[in-house]
């Protein structure tokens, strides 16, 4: 009973601030080349600040996109009292890799730059990634902005967060049967997928990470998501690994939700 009724005061309180969602689409948050960088975002009413949430979609690199069942959805999470954003990136088969990643941190930079505006607590900003869109923002745990440059704008801010969500996702590159699609233009493609991988770049101060992942996962193996939370543990780093057997490669479905907000609250109260 007990449960049961801390969820219904909790969609309670998300009807109750759904009412005052203000939900845009296809926002520019950043240009490269003149091309445009798209996002849709959703935000509560009231005064805030609100914590943000960031969605970084799957598909490989190569496909998938911001409306898809890999990316949250901004008006639930707005309605639970989040400034939400879901982006596009840069695909891999036009623009090689590290272009998504580029664009996923110009993407925390924007939300950054317009935190006024937004009403945003810039000491409570996550993010969520699924597959390939976990990869990133786990990466962005472990090693950080990386050694690339900045791209799309927003250049004086930092594209730091609280803590990162992350669904299915790979850590180690080199070790993955679709990690050849990470290939950087003039690179080593092992030396830049070594690179490019979160588990090689543990260390305690690694941002909090949750793991979500399930035995049955037949596009990342369940031994990416074991190496990565043992890396962690033996780091010190904080972190949550939530271990299931038969959900295979899960989307961002509503228990996935749950968890995340669980674990958001138990990162940054």
């Amino acid at each position: 009973m007990g449960i049961l009724r801390s969820l219904l005061l909790v969609s309670c309180a998300a009807l109750g601030q759904a009412e005052g969602v203000t939900f845009q689409e296809d926002v520019i948050y950043g240009r490269v080349e003149g091309a445009a960088l798209l996002a849709d975002i959703a935000r509560p009413a009231g005064e805030g600040p609100f914590p943000a949430i960031v969605s970084v979609h799957g598909g490989r690199w190569v496909a998938g996109h911001r409306k898809d069942t890999s990316s949250i959805k901004p008006k639930d999470w707005a309605a639970l009292g989040y400034f939400a954003m879901t982006i596009d990136y840069r695909l891999a088969r036009s623009t090689p890799a590290p272009a998504c990643y580029q664009d996923m941190l110009c993407a925390i930079r924007y939300v950054r730059a317009h935190a006024a505006q937004y009403k945003v607590d810039p000491d409570r900003i996550f993010l969520i990634g699924q597959s390939a869109g976990g990869h990133m923002a786990s990466l962005l745990a472990t090693l950080g902005e990386g050694p690339w440059k900045k791209t799309g704008g927003w250049d004086a801010q930092s594209a730091d967060v609280r803590a990162v969500i992350s669904v299915c996702a790979p850590y180690e590159l080199n070790t993955l049967d679709w990690g050849k699609l990470w290939t950087p233009l003039g690179a080593d493609a092992t030396a830049a997928r070594q690179e490019a991988s979160p588990i090689a770049h543990v260390k305690a101060t690694s941002k909090p990470l949750l793991i979500i992942h399930s035995d049955d996962d037949r596009s990342v193996p369940i031994k990416q998501a074991v190496d990565m939370a043992e890396a962690l543990k033996k780091a010190g780093a904080r972190h949550k690994f939530l271990h299931y057997k038969d959900r295979g490669h899960m989307q961002i479905v509503d228990w996935v939700v749950q968890e995340s907000v669980a674990f958001i609250k138990e990162m940054a109260p």
